[in-house]
């Protein structure tokens, strides 16, 4: 009787520590919570920005030094009175 306690208690100690729900495994998801966290946090900043960007774009009254810097940065367009200067062949 005392060695089958003994194994029973052997038995649920070991999986208390490193079952599939043990103590071992409850770290590892504390970790990946962790990890988590600070991902949503910088996805929840660049939603913010963009949610910012979309609301300057609104098409009733869109803001203008933004859709300049929009045509600017990404479309490569120059506003009328700028200079270019355009680097030609080397030769």
């Amino acid at each position: 009787m005392l060695l089958l306690c003994l194994g029973l208690t052997a038995y649920f100690a070991f999986h208390t520590l490193k079952g599939r729900h043990g103590l071992e495994a409850r770290d590892k998801l504390l970790e990946r919570e962790s990890a988590l966290q600070f991902e949503i946090q910088s996805l929840e900043a660049v939603r913010a920005k963009l949610e910012r960007d979309v609301a300057l774009l609104r098409p009733d009254l869109p803001d203008p030094d933004f859709v300049e810097e929009i045509a600017r940065g990404v479309l490569g367009f120059a506003h009328p009175r700028d200079r270019v200067l355009l680097d030609g062949p080397a030769g």
